[in-house]
């Protein structure tokens, strides 16, 4: 069910939720936080459809504040969405015009669930200091993607000196599989320290950098993070260790290959991963991702780039 709403305020439309409820049942109670979404009309319904996806492991509200035009006079247009057009969730798409695109705070306030937690999502560009900004003030959790900004590395970098407990980007929660595949590895015998490390990727790709920086901050040891042409995403890593390296290639956006010493080569499954699945991972803690806090203010720092390019026509993903 699908409702519009034009020109209107979030008070009447949080009275139109009300109304909703005791008439049809349509909107279910059961949710278990609110997710706020802040983003531009070009990218809203496919941030909305990651939500959605989300939701479906996390009940929730999910409040989209869609900027339009920052010209003209104030006005906003409501949408709300319920049933099988909101996942497994309750949608409310909020477009504002004129100054009202500036204050978004003040149309998210009246539509927040009761004594729920509060997770905001910027999918695209997001303020320099989540922390700071008034949407991001009510939440317990404040996710960015610096892989969906203009300049990714340098978005990654900005992070740094405005961290704050509770930040986390959806470039780190790319890294989960990867991150357990080497942990797995290192596991197993022989236990011998890890002299030095590379990581291969994209110049632009932000789970790269990330990476190299959790690397060197666990394995205490040298890291090159070299950018390679021709790809988007994180191409491969190699340990090396007294007996050997381990290393894992991934020529495309399915499949990697994991090789060790005295070990046959492993094919792995490792998939390009949606918005949605790394939204709905990230939603499964409201408790401050630490490990994340210590490689972007600490680990990021320790990594060495390679000033000479890997050129390659594989496309891998991130």
């Amino acid at each position: 069910m699908i409702i519009d709403i034009p020109s209107t305020s979030a008070s009447d439309v949080a009275k139109r939720m009300v109304e909703l409820r005791e008439k049809h049942g349509a909107v279910a109670l059961g949710r278990v936080l609110t997710l706020v979404l802040v983003v531009d009309e070009d990218d809203a319904e496919d941030a909305i459809a990651s939500a959605n996806h989300a939701s479906h492991e996390h009940p929730c509200r999910i409040i989209a504040v869609i900027r339009g035009t920052s010209r003209g006079s104030t006005r906003m247009d409501a949408q709300i969405r319920v049933g099988g057009d909101a996942g497994a969730s309750e949608v409310v798409a909020l477009r504002t015009f004129g100054p009202l695109t500036a204050h978004p705070v003040s149309v998210v306030v009246p539509l927040l669930l009761p004594d729920n937690p509060v997770v905001v999502w910027w999918p695209t560009e997001a303020p320099a200091v989540p922390a700071d900004d008034p949407v991001g003030q009510l939440a317990q959790r404040r996710i960015t993607d610096a892989a969906a900004c203009k300049r990714p590395i340098a978005a990654l970098h900005d992070r740094v000196s405005g961290y704050q407990p509770g930040d986390t980007d959806l470039a780190w929660t790319r890294l989960t599989l990867w991150r357990a595949l080497l942990a797995a590895a290192l596991d197993q015998p022989p236990y011998e320290s890890v002299r030095s490390a590379r990581v291969v990727g994209g110049a632009d790709n932000a789970s790269a950098d990330l990476l190299a920086g959790w690397l060197a901050l666990t394995l205490d040891c040298p890291v090159t993070r070299t950018k390679a042409t021709g790809v988007d995403g994180l191409l491969s890593v190699r340990l090396d260790r007294e007996s050997g390296p381990i290393a894992i290639e991934r020529p495309d956006e399915e499949l990697a290959v994991l090789t060790a010493p005295g070990r046959a080569d492993r094919r792995v499954a490792l998939p390009r991963r949606t918005a949605g699945e790394c939204l709905a991972e990230e939603l499964r803690r409201l408790d401050p991702d630490d490990i994340y806090g210590e490689v972007l203010v600490q680990g990021l720092s320790r990594q060495e780039e390679t000033g000479k390019t890997t050129r390659t026509k594989a496309k891998a993903g991130r």
